[in-house]
């Protein structure tokens, strides 16, 4: 199998499985954050597949609907970190190792996502990881967003005189 070293640009993809927080569960170990993107186009799907991704199928909810391709991708702070935005109308914020948690739960609008490749060979198994190279993740705003948009966080300086 040849070395894959392209990444991967998901443009106004959907993201599912959300483990931001690295949270223990039935199918993750403690410690180890990481999301599935939705693939669509089942082409290119078998693409991935054929280069050894590791792309998995749900089978489908309904009757006479196709299986849903997904490709797990991990979220690792060592040794090269990702650049992971939340985006609101307003302003981008860089999330780290501690506040990309928040990802989890959050109700999401937009996810543009760029996915770098890890070529592994581990007891004569070969393919290739996924990991999250950069992400924008736009959140949806609720009515009073843009009310309390220029009032101060408690995070941010104030302008009030001390006391």
């Amino acid at each position: 199998m040849a070395k894959v070293t392209n990444n991967i640009v998901f443009d106004n993809c959907r993201i599912g499985f959300r483990n931001f927080s690295g949270k223990e569960g039935k199918f993750n170990p403690p410690g180890k954050k990481n999301f599935c993107v939705f693939i669509d186009d089942n082409e290119f799907a078998k693409r991935l597949e054929s280069d050894g991704w590791n792309v998995r199928y749900l089978a489908p909810r309904n009757e006479g609907e196709e299986e849903q391709a997904l490709l797990n991708v991990s979220v690792s702070y060592d040794p090269y970190p990702p650049t992971i935005f939340l985006v609101t109308s307003s302003r981008k914020t860089l999330l780290d190792n501690e506040t990309v948690s928040m990802l989890d739960w959050a109700e999401i609008k937009n996810v543009d996502l760029v996915v770098r490749p890890y070529n592994y060979e581990v007891n004569g198994r070969s393919g290739v990881k996924a990991y999250c190279k950069s992400m924008y993740v736009t959140i949806v705003e609720d009515e009073f967003a843009d009310k309390y948009r220029d009032v101060p966080s408690s995070d941010e300086p104030s302008s009030f005189p001390e006391d």
